[in-house]
């Protein structure tokens, strides 16, 4: 009776988890707010200066507050869902506004001074903003219909004076009013030459008006006077901002960017649910409820702390689910080890899950690591996959530990698994009876033909070839730095059809903006992305835009980055990398001996500069979602290497006593092939995500894959061909000189993979 309960329990739970997923995942779905990159819209950096002509005005916090303040309200005009407006640093303030239809009329929004001033024909100042009555400015119909927008003077009579000297001034008797006229560049007579006159209108007055009612006439549409009224009521910018960083990105590359990621996505969870029914049985069953639970519940955080979801965001996600799946692959590992020397299936989960459980913690903590640096020196997006790669840590370690755990226990403790290893992946041929007493570390693996550390030298040299090949490279080539650390300008280049790189360049020669760094990209060569050394300025960005949507019918993508943003990106990213690194040292140094340490240092140095090396001879763009691959593949790296590390550890203690260096190898051979197992697979269900990324996945995220994928696999070779010899090595030198390792058996450490019987 007690075992049938567990199993109701296990389907009772099957069917709370489906109907509450089923009946709550399309509204939590619906309230995903998506970023720029997924729904269009655009990203600007605004640096605060003091307003020209005032050069000693000081910029405090209260300043670049208010300013954010003003931003905020002239957004609020906009009508924009969940802006986005921070303040960075002392004098710069970010502004992301997703979804935005008509980008250019935002932008130019944003940053007009709003400084209304009232000028005669020579350019005299008569009246200003201050002689306005705040928040009066309403947009109305004039007498013939036209739209126009009402004013209210605080002062009647002044105006009745201003409009009294400019009548006498015929037959130049025009009140000339300007939006943000800059002292010294902008004139009436010139401006009036001009098909589009910078001045907003020039009424000739022909008569004296003493009336606080003013109304400017001119071509306006309705939209042009609800904007210019909203934009007066917010009030004048107390300082002049200047963009030294933005990024536009067209509703049709967001669109085709979600689909295509969603659809990558959806193959790669896909092919690692079937990898772990086929290869884990039940337990793998149990890792796909978890996994299901696990999307559910990432969804739910995210939408709870009302986070913004990016490109790399879904890609944390994914990346993810392969860190709960490397949790479940661990623990099932160990059982089936137990299971292998004869234990009972529920001596097997007991053991084999306690076991596991520290590796696992080790696992999350050095990654979590890397996710916080990155969260502390990335720029937006980057903060985004930080964020997504936090949650998905931290809920991985609830569901695949502790629901797992639960799930598979209430199986296991119900009967219906005793003596049924099948269940588990392990045919009975592979078991040893109870009675033979034989140990872990006694166990045949598939990889027992291969001897790791008689090799050492052979896999030493294949290192140290592609690491100089790759110096030599790297110093003639440089790196492709994209233009997140170079500066400059960005351009992508949708087109309904396949383009040439020819064909592009003709055309911006036609509008003006030749261009010689062209690369066609997409699926069907649809997309040109152009480079520019120069950094466009947002009137330049808005016509560019105009003329490439008129040639090519879909709004390009346009980034610009100045060359102070381009260093402190860098200098950022290279922070990053120094601390990250330091964090897992003194980590590794706390967890093990200092040749353990060591060795996990240089193999991580190996994979970084692998990658690097990599992405210098290929001439892959590098730009700021490149370190965020550096950075992720330090975690799995130093996670895989701990793993192995644990091992060797717990094999020590078996022994207890070491006398030669073949016993050493002997002891460092089978911890690399009792893990290795456990690598391949946790790698490969990485792979199955990050290949369908490349594959499937938008372009944008392309690199960032490629990174990935190098990554993985350059950790998972350097943490068993590099920095299990290395400590082999350094080990060796200790056993030369004293002539006997001597390895007392001790208690259970934090951290430890070793089992507790």
């Amino acid at each position: 009776m007690k075992k049938r309960s567990r199993i109701v329990a296990f389907l009772l739970l099957l069917v709370m988890l489906g109907s509450l997923i089923g009946a709550t995942v399309k509204p939590i779905i619906k309230d995903v707010r998506l970023g720029l990159d997924l729904q269009g819209g655009f990203e600007v950096l605004y640096e605060v200066q003091p307003l020209k002509g005032k050069e000693g005005q000081k910029i405090t916090e209260d300043v670049v507050s208010d300013t954010a303040g003003a931003l905020r309200n002239r957004v609020d005009v906009l009508g924009v869902s969940e802006p986005v407006i921070q303040v960075e640093s002392n004098n710069r303030i970010r502004v992301q506004l997703a979804g935005v239809e008509d980008q250019e009329t935002a932008r130019e929004l944003l940053s007009t001074q709003a400084n209304l001033t009232f000028r005669d024909a020579d350019d005299n100042l008569m009246l200003d903003g201050d002689d306005l009555k705040e928040g009066k400015a309403k947009a109305n119909f004039g007498q013939n219909g036209n739209p126009v927008v009402t004013l209210e003077m605080k002062d009647p009579d002044k105006f009745g004076q201003v409009t009294a000297e400019i009548k006498a001034k015929a037959p130049e008797n025009v009140m000339v009013i300007w939006m943000d006229f800059e002292e010294g560049v902008d004139s009436y007579k010139e401006e009036r030459m001009k098909e589009k006159p910078k001045f907003i209108s020039a009424p000739s007055v022909k008569e004296v008006i003493n009336s606080s009612n003013v109304e400017i006439n001119g071509s306006f549409t309705v939209e042009e006077t609800k904007d210019l009224a909203g934009i007066l009521n917010a009030g004048a910018l107390p300082v002049h901002l200047e963009e030294i960083y933005s990024t536009s990105v067209g509703a049709q590359f967001g669109a085709q960017a979600l689909d295509k990621t969603i659809l990558a996505g959806i193959v790669g969870i896909s092919l690692i649910f079937l990898f772990m029914l086929v290869y884990y049985r039940v337990p793998g069953f149990v890792a796909v409820i978890t996994l299901s639970v696990y999307i559910y519940l990432i969804l739910t955080v995210f939408t709870g702390i009302n986070g913004v979801l990016t490109l790399p965001g879904i890609a944390a996600l994914m990346l993810g689910v392969g860190m709960a799946v490397d949790a479940n692959i661990l623990t099932y590992e160990r059982i089936r080890e137990e299971l292998r020397v004869g234990k009972s299936v529920k001596t097997a989960f007991s053991v084999g899950a306690k076991s596991a459980f520290t590796a696992i913690l080790d696992a999350n903590i050095t990654t979590l690591l890397a996710a916080v640096v990155l969260f502390i020196f990335g720029t937006s997006s980057v903060k985004g996959f930080a964020t997504m790669l936090i949650i998905s840590i931290l809920v991985s370690f609830l569901t695949a530990v502790w629901g797992s755990r639960l799930l598979l226990g209430l199986l296991v403790n119900s009967g219906m698994l005793d003596g049924k290893t099948g269940l588990f992946g392990i045919s009975k041929s592979r078991v040893h009876a109870p009675e033979e007493d034989v140990d872990t570390l006694d166990l045949t693996t598939k990889f027992d033909r291969f001897d790791f550390v008689r090799s050492r030298k052979k896999f030493y040299v294949v290192s140290m070839a592609l690491i100089i090949a790759g110096i030599i490279v790297l110093g003639i080539f440089k790196l492709n730095l994209g233009i997140d650390f170079a500066g400059g300008t960005r351009v992508e280049i949708l087109s309904d059809n396949p383009v040439t790189t020819e064909e592009i360049s003709n055309t911006l020669e036609k509008l003006g903006h030749p261009a010689s760094d062209i690369v066609i990209s997409g699926d069907t060569n649809n997309i040109g992305v152009v480079r520019y050394k120069e950094e466009f300025k947002q009137e330049t960005v808005n016509k560019f835009k105009k003329d490439l949507m008129a040639h090519y019918g879909a709004d390009p993508n346009i980034s610009t980055v100045s060359n102070t943003v381009g260093k402190e990106l860098a200098e950022n990213a290279l922070k990053a990398l120094l601390v990250a690194a330091l964090g897992i040292i003194i980590y590794v140094a706390f967890r093990f001996e200092w040749r353990m340490g060591v060795s996990s240092i240089i193999g991580l140095i190996h994979d970084a500069f692998f990658m690097v090396a990599v992405f210098s001879i290929s001439r892959l763009e590098v730009d700021i979602t490149f370190i965020a691959a550096v950075l992720t593949i330090v975690g799995y790296s130093i996670n895989d290497t701990i793993v192995t590390f644990d091992r060797i550890r717990e094999n020590l203690h078996k022994r207890g006593k070491i006398d030669s260096a073949d016993e050493l190898a002997e002891i460092v051979n089978k911890s690399l092939r009792q893990t290795l197992g456990r690598s391949v697979n946790t790698v490969l269900t990485v792979v199955f995500v990050v290949v369908a990324l490349i594959a499937l996945g938008a372009e944008a995220i392309r690199p960032f894959s490629i990174a990935l994928l190098i990554g993985l696999l350059a950790g998972t070779y350097s943490s068993i061909f590099i920095s299990a010899q290395i400590w082999f090595d350094l080990k060796k030198k200790e056993l030369d000189k004293t002539g006997t390792l001597k390895v007392e058996k001790e208690k259970k450490q934090w951290g430890s993979d070793e089992p507790v019987v």
